[in-house]
């Protein structure tokens, strides 16, 4: 008989973590928080469960860390879902992956629209099965007129392959007269970028002791402050979101410069 590893997930709840809100001062919160969510397989092999156990549960740590947030206020959260690497994993766990997305939106969708919250994704998109595909544009769709935190997905996404994509596009500008080479400008570069919406992050977060950015919005985090925790990513709750928060309201940033 094969166990129900899911039921572990359900209603589970995290423990409290207001001690580190009250901490954290308002006028010095990241902008933007982008999120590399690692180590779900290890997590779930350290359990004897099958991968797909580890996912489930980083779902459930993706869910309160989105929540954890939307609390504070942050402006903006971008989460490092699935790489242009990942590919790479066997195909039954790739499509655990599109199903476990699928099954996120239709057990969080209303929530997200309660909180106000707007739904952007990053990454090369085509390439994911179509009902993925129209699952993204019924969540774009629904939430585009939200004037809340952005919660952005990183989906096929590899930050080479975006600059990449951004070379094409100024060198055909340029090959068409509609742009000059001098007026390639830093700002030119990052109005081209897929994440433009959002201010570059102000903090990079990444779970399971490796200390990598692994090729995760490349550009954009050129003076995000990095925080590496050792914890697997199903792990990780509310708590050491706010830990990192506050962790990050104390650095001094200089971007250079003295102070």
């Amino acid at each position: 008989m094969v166990p129900d590893w899911k039921s572990l997930f359900r209603g589970s709840a995290q423990p409290e973590s207001s001690g580190f809100t009250t901490e954290i001062d308002p006028s010095r919160l990241p902008r933007h928080v982008a999120v590399i969510m690692d180590g779900n397989g290890r997590w779930a092999h350290a359990r004897g469960l099958p991968r797909a156990a580890g996912h489930h549960a980083g779902m459930v740590a993706m869910r309160e860390t989105i929540r954890a947030a939307d609390d504070l206020s942050i402006g903006a959260i971008t989460l490092y879902a699935f790489s242009t690497e990942n590919w790479k994993r066997p195909r039954t766990e790739i499509q655990y992956l599109w199903n476990l997305l699928e099954e996120f939106f239709r057990a969080d969708m209303d929530e997200l629209v309660e909180r106000n919250v707007r739904v952007v994704f990053i990454g090369d998109t085509r390439k994911l099965p179509s009902y993925t595909q129209k699952t993204i544009a019924k969540s774009i769709e629904r939430t585009k007129d939200n004037s809340g935190m952005i919660v952005q997905f990183a989906l096929n996404y590899g930050s080479r392959a975006e600059l990449v994509d951004v070379v094409h596009r100024l060198a055909q500008q340029v090959k068409d007269g509609t742009l000059e080479p001098d007026d390639i400008s830093e700002e030119v570069v990052t109005q081209c970028l897929s994440a433009h919406c959002v201010p570059d992050p102000d903090l990079l977060i990444r779970t399971s002791g490796d200390k990598r950015v692994s090729n995760f919005l490349l550009w954009q985090i050129a003076y995000a402050e990095l925080y590496f925790l050792d914890e697997m990513w199903p792990d990780f709750t509310k708590a050491h979101f706010y830990e990192a928060i506050l962790a990050y309201s104390k650095r001094e940033r200089r971007f250079g410069g003295l102070k």
